[in-house]
């Protein structure tokens, strides 16, 4: 199970259904489909004290990865832990990069949940194994909506 958690008001331009299938892709492609993930959008001032919190930079970034690596002992599934995107700061990257707000969650949504999968990028080898995967779950993904949409 995916869930996303969000303020529609503040979301208009996203659906949390390909929010969830980008999710699901990176599990299936790594064969951790049984994981569940919690995906929530907070504003600036809420990613900064995390980030601060957490990774010891007083500046907002746009996503974290909390993993927890938790197994419910009823349903017997992991979860895996949770994903925070600054929707702020997605939307400033979504215009500087010329791309819908929507694109720029669903990719830091693909981001997010390989690091939580532990997936890296502090060095050249962690970056060459995880950028090229990302780029194309997303290609593929960005593809399919694309037919869909024919």
């Amino acid at each position: 199970m995916i869930e996303i958690q969000f303020d529609p008001q503040d979301s208009i331009e996203l659906r949390p259904a390909r929010i969830r299938e980008a999710i699901t892709a990176v599990l299936t492609i790594l064969k951790k489909p049984e994981f569940e993930i919690t995906l929530g959008l907070i504003d600036d001032k809420e990613m900064q004290q995390l980030n601060k919190t957490f990774r010891g930079e007083n500046k907002t970034t746009d996503v974290l990865s909390f993993n927890q690596d938790l197994q419910d002992p009823e349903t017997g599934r992991f979860y895996l832990g949770d994903i925070l995107i600054s929707l702020p700061q997605a939307a400033r990257q979504a215009a500087e990069h010329h791309h819908p707000l929507e694109d720029e969650v669903v990719f830091l949504a693909i981001h997010g949940t390989l690091h939580l999968l532990g997936y890296d990028h502090y060095t050249p080898e962690e970056k060459a194994s995880m950028w090229p995967l990302q780029d194309q779950i997303f290609a593929d993904l960005k593809s399919k909506w694309n037919e869909e949409e024919k």
